[in-house]
């Protein structure tokens, strides 16, 4: 199976190879539209507490200043970014701003809570 760079990818069953091929750009967009989803349910409750909760809430008690204006770039990073996957405009540029706020997110804000997402931990961030 050949990548978009030519790369080939080694399979375990060869015999699936055509398969594998034709489904990649398949799922690949279902991997996209899934992560866009995500990001919406993820910054809706953002939206629901208002930018002022989200900066006094997140950004001001680990440390992140101007907190509102971060809270305000975030949340519209994360509604336009969500929405770009989802209709696949811009993926790569919006996949990797995503991917340094996550990581920011997981470093500053859910890393010391530990891994479960249930209690404010890192394991829903670092699915996303």
């Amino acid at each position: 199976m050949q990548w978009r760079n030519g790369t080939t990818l080694p399979s375990r069953f060869p015999s699936l190879a055509g398969f594998y091929e034709t489904m990649l750009p398949i799922v690949a967009t279902f991997v996209r539209i899934i992560v866009g989803i995500m990001f919406l349910v993820h910054v809706s409750a953002k939206f629901k507490a208002g930018p002022a909760a989200v900066a006094a809430n997140i950004m001001a008690k680990n440390g992140i200043e101007p907190a509102l204006m971060w809270a305000y770039i975030i949340m519209f990073l994360e509604s336009v970014g969500g929405v770009c996957l989802i209709i696949g405009l811009f993926t790569r540029f919006v996949a990797a701003a995503l991917a340094i706020e996550m990581l920011i997110a997981l470093l500053f804000a859910h890393l010391a809570k530990g891994y479960a997402a249930s209690a404010g931990g890192y394991e829903y961030v670092l699915l996303i």
